[in-house]
């Protein structure tokens, strides 16, 4: 939201629509010295959300609890409204409004008065007739609902608190190209030795500041091609380590060996053990389930790392929902793991020594050793020495992503994969996606890596309909 310091301008008044307090119940304070109107319609919209297990409703009676906080002892100067700064624990320093009379309003000329929309329209209209003086501004998901009102002549606006970044074209990569003359300027002083059959270097200068953690980074051209991860900042010093060989045959993975320099790096933070938290981002077809998979099954498997897989993914439908799916669980999650299903017939062809009898046994060992798990039935639970795989990521929301990383225990590594240009939920964007927001805020974390995967690899039809279409 628009942010100013307090000053000689009124204080704005933002009118809250019931999907933002459904997107995000701790909303009520982050509009810092503005104040907060909430329209009767809006609080009877959360009253009719609460009830159920899901995630709007888990919201709505969350929001109804801080509105109760703010407000319980205060009915009698209720109109005036409540001070948020009591309750808040950043810098909301505004005031709390609720409607406490019937509203007239000219909207219901144009528009049916019977619906809820409608009816907090004809209050953000009255009040900007009130409050002549003062930016009377609805704050609303709803793109109709906005288009509504400018087109009634009311200022509208979407709800942005929660958008991790403007423009995702520069959201954190995990990948960077040293600049052609790196050597020279910061090689000067530099340390060089081998161990265990890698190369480190410590290096220093100016692009050392700018570097993260676990971030990889290569040069192809110049006296010294190199492809490394940043293991260590420190000042003005950075220690680069180089990376093992994945496309190398006699390194592969599962059968699996890296197609390009993205995968490569991928495959050497999925086989670290010291990288607890993993985040691939990548177009279909660039290989971020295949990769995933591979380095799960060698670390359970034949490493020992984990005890077992565990996959799950937000069951967004991406035409018409087809109803109820019979059976457990698993049954249930079935259909939408159809990735996993084509991703296993893949690594199980690799084994083309071990005959149709023996690739039917692993395949069984494989299958008993992944898990298909609902996203519904996570809160609570602790996953200990788990490889936990979490699919199309971009669908969930930075608090359901909050609440999926928080059930890894002790040994538990989490991959989550996804495509922010491919998002099915509602009222979430590439800016607000949960996978955008972990990708943020993990980045320089010694435990967590992230690459984008850029190049496809599926076929050369699917890469050609990627850029086409």
């Amino acid at each position: 939201m628009p942010r100013k310091p307090r000053s000689r301008i009124l204080a704005k008044l933002f009118v809250l629509d019931t999907n933002v307090l459904l997107h995000d119940p701790t909303c009520l304070y982050r509009f810092q010295e503005h104040d907060i109107y909430l329209p009767m319609a809006t609080l009877e919209e959360l009253d009719h959300n609460k009830k159920g297990m899901s995630e709007v409703a888990r919201n709505a009676r969350q929001a109804s609890r801080f509105i109760e906080e703010v407000v319980s002892g205060r009915e009698s100067d209720i109109a005036e409204g409540a001070q948020l700064a009591e309750h808040s624990h950043n810098a909301a320093t505004g005031k709390l409004l609720l409607q406490t009379h019937p509203i007239d309003s000219d909207i219901t000329s144009v528009l049916p008065y019977s619906k809820v929309d409608n009816q907090i329209l004809g209050v953000v209209a009255h009040l900007k007739g009130r409050f002549p003086d003062r930016a009377v501004i609805l704050v609303s998901k709803d793109i109709n609902m906005r288009i509504k009102a400018r087109a009634l002549g009311i200022p509208a606006e979407d709800y942005f608190n929660d958008k991790v970044l403007e423009d995702t074209d520069i959201l954190y990569t995990g990948v960077r190209e040293l600049p052609a003359d790196f050597w020279d300027s910061h090689g000067k002083g530099m340390a060089s030795w081998q161990k265990e059959g890698r190369v480190y270097y410590r290096v220093s200068g100016p692009l050392v500041p700018s570097l993260q953690v676990n971030e990889f980074v290569y040069q192809e051209e110049g006296a010294r091609p190199l492809n490394a991860m940043v293991t260590e900042i420190a000042g003005n010093t950075a220690l680069l380590v180089t990376i093992k060989d994945y496309s190398h045959h006699k390194n592969n993975v599962w059968g699996i060996t890296a197609r390009n320099r993205e995968q490569n790096f991928a495959l050497n933070m999925l086989m670290n053990p010291d990288i607890d938290f993993v985040t691939l981002l990548g177009q279909a077809g660039t290989g971020k389930t295949l990769l995933t998979l591979a380095a799960g099954l060698t670390q359970t498997l034949e490493d020992k790392l984990y005890s077992e897989i565990i996959m799950t993914r937000v069951t967004v439908p991406v035409g018409e929902d087809i109803g109820f799916l019979p059976g457990t669980e698993e049954e249930k999650m079935t259909p939408w793991m159809g990735a996993l299903e084509d991703n296993l017939d893949v690594l199980n062809m690799n084994d083309q020594e071990a005959g149709e009898w023996g690739r039917a046994a692993t395949q069984d060992l494989i299958r008993s050793r992944i898990k298909v798990k609902s996203l519904n039935f996570m809160r609570g639970r602790t996953f200990i020495n788990k490889y936990l795989i979490i699919d199309e990521a971009q669908n969930l929301t930075s608090k359901q992503m909050k609440t999926l990383i928080t059930r890894a225990g002790p040994g538990t590594k989490v991959v989550c994969l996804g495509n922010i240009a491919q998002i099915d939920t509602p009222y979430l964007t590439e800016g607000s996606s949960g996978l955008t927001y972990v990708v943020d805020r993990f980045k320089g974390w010694p435990h967590s890596g992230h690459v984008t995967l850029a190049r496809g690899e599926r076929s050369r039809l699917a890469d050609h309909a990627a850029v086409v279409l």
